[in-house]
């Protein structure tokens, strides 16, 4: 395969994931930044092996042998870094929720054409081998029509107003953070995006949601059922239901095992493929596959349909950020 040289920006946990999950496949990773802290990014870079460090992104974004920008900054800066690096031409792997809102993840998809970038986010569900292995098994009939997708995330966050969980600056709250997992994994295994949306929430005394009970449903009758919150654990628990059988997946964002139970008789089959603790690294490898075959276009439209269902959520509840 092609050498293609990543920049990571941001240096916070899921960034150091990243990076031992590049290392861990013999990759080099060209370099680093953090928003505006050189020792940051060299305590970053030393730690990885990492060439180069940066103390800004714009200097990063100028670095002319850097083909992909892995951003792992929060939720409120991704867009403007998104929008810099289409401008630098750089192809982009985003952390999830890949934007705030629909209409800013809309717009670099338009730049992103413009300049032949290909941008991708960083969702494991959409990388997983567990879940293509079982998007052909569906797909195959296996369990009949798909009726109705349930799908739970209860995340017992420690309560603090300074932390980005529950900062609405920063674009915090059960939704963006845990939510964005539950709906990718509907959205994935649905024949189309929803177009009718129920729901009721919760808010912490900050303002973003802690909880909310959604209900979705497409114009094929398909129904999701999500159960959301910040403050309580519940199982990461995903069951996909047809008028055939069920499939069950525990611990869902990154799993590598599901049980099909099958309605004629009860028997139970067991798909396991794919390791949970590589879940970085299949993101990497599709990321590189779609940059050299100028592939995605498929992916990414799972991550517009889930931006703009999150974004008809919080129009419902009435909920914005201070940048929007």
């Amino acid at each position: 395969m092609e050498k293609l040289n990543w920049g990571i920006i941001g240096c916070g946990t899921i960034a150091h994931e990243m990076a031992q999950s590049m290392l861990d496949m013999n990759h080099e990773i060209y370099a680093a930044s953090h928003h505006n802290s050189m020792e940051k990014a060299l305590d970053f870079a030393m730690k990885y092996k990492i060439r180069n460090a940066y103390a800004t992104v714009d200097d990063l974004l100028a670095d002319e042998n850097i083909d992909i920008v892995y951003i792992a900054s929060p939720h409120n800066s991704h867009y403007d870094i998104m929008k810099k690096a289409i401008l630098a031409n750089k192809h982009i792997l985003c952390e999830k929720a890949i934007t705030v809102n629909d209409r800013q993840l809309e717009e670099l998809v338009v730049l992103a054409k413009e300049h032949h970038v290909v941008i991708q986010e960083a969702m494991t569900i959409y990388h997983m081998p567990l879940y293509k292995k079982l998007k052909e098994i569906i797909d195959d009939g296996a369990i009949g029509k798909v009726k109705m997708i349930q799908v739970n995330f209860g995340s017992c966050k420690e309560y603090d107003v300074n932390n980005r969980f529950f900062s609405k600056e920063l674009a915090g709250g059960a939704l963006l953070d845990i939510g964005v997992y539950a709906t990718s994994f509907a959205r994935y295994f649905l024949s189309s995006k929803p177009n009718t949306v129920l729901t009721t929430v919760d808010y912490f005394e900050t303002g973003v949601d802690e909880q909310s009970g959604i209900i979705m449903k497409n114009q094929d009758g398909q129904m999701v059922v999500m159960a959301l919150t910040m403050r309580a654990k519940q199982p990461k628990r995903g069951v996909i239901a047809g008028e055939e059988g069920f499939v069950e997946v525990n611990v869902y964002p990154r799993a590598s095992k599901a049980t099909i139970t099958y309605t004629i008789d009860g028997h139970q089959e067991i798909i396991e493929t794919g390791d949970s603790q590589k879940a970085l690294q299949y993101e990497v490898i599709d990321m590189e596959t779609d940059v050299i075959n100028h592939t995605g276009e498929d992916v990414l439209q799972l991550s517009r349909d889930v931006s703009s269902l999150l974004s008809a959520i919080r129009c419902q509840w009435g909920m914005t950020y201070p940048f929007e």
